[in-house]
């Protein structure tokens, strides 16, 4: 069980680099991941990319994310119920303090940002390794449950809807395969934990009203080459 919380994170953690702008190449990793998601024997999803070189990357990250292409923000893709953009970030943010997850680098992203809350899982599944490898139970089901409750609530609530867009956006991008492979493994990985995610098209969708304190204008799309991280302050 050990060994497969630390796959996961493996796959997560690549996808939360993946969705940063590009200042490293990382489809030259695209081989251990399809080795990783071999591994994992519940996992059947496909990863259809060749490797790039990195100006092709960079260059196929602004036309797909840019100011006119694919939003990669949760709060973006119209909200449950009678929330609010600033509660559901409020949301977003609270799991994420529970967990000692804080946001950093020069440049800061929205935490519902699609490369932050793959960060967060990332996060989690590697607390849930160190829970099992030091034969902590109680801290395991705390990490297992908050992964469970995220996808449902987040994640896994809006990840297809990216890839939807992404696909629809820029059809021959590398990240519209990718954004299909991430939405693919983020199901897969809920029903393994029990997750049930609603399926919905894009179509369908009432994308949340512009509020120019928690757009995108102010966010990494308005100075892209200085694209910042994430982290977190521990991950035990």
């Amino acid at each position: 069980m050990k060994e497969n919380a630390i796959r996961r994170a493996q796959i997560y953690g690549f996808l939360a680099e993946a969705f940063l702008y590009p200042h490293d190449n990382w489809s030259e990793d695209l081989d251990l991941v399809r080795e990783i998601v071999q591994s994992l024997g519940w996992l059947d999803v496909q990863l259809q990319l060749t490797g790039l070189a990195l100006d092709e990357l960079q260059i196929a990250y602004q036309k797909t994310f840019g100011l006119s292409g694919s939003l990669s923000y949760e709060t973006e893709y119209g909200l449950p119920h009678e929330y609010q953009q600033s509660q559901e970030l409020a949301d977003i943010a609270g799991f994420y303090r529970a967990f000692g997850f804080n946001l950093g680098g020069t440049v800061r992203e929205r935490p519902d940002h699609v490369a932050v809350e793959m960060e967060f899982m990332h996060v989690l599944a590697m607390k849930e390794a160190y829970a099992l490898d030091n034969e902590n139970s109680e801290h395991m089901e705390i990490c297992t449950e908050a992964q469970a409750k995220f996808l449902k609530d987040h994640l896994g609530r809006w990840i297809d809807l990216f890839a939807q867009s992404v696909a629809h956006n820029t059809p021959d991008s590398p990240y519209a395969s990718l954004a299909r492979f991430a939405a693919d493994f983020v199901r897969a990985d809920a029903d393994r934990l029990g997750v049930t995610l609603v399926n919905q098209r894009l179509s369908d969708v009432k994308h949340t009203p512009f509020d120019p304190d928690f757009s995108c204008a102010s966010c990494e799309v308005a100075s892209i080459g200085r694209q910042g991280f994430i982290k977190a302050d521990s991950i035990h």
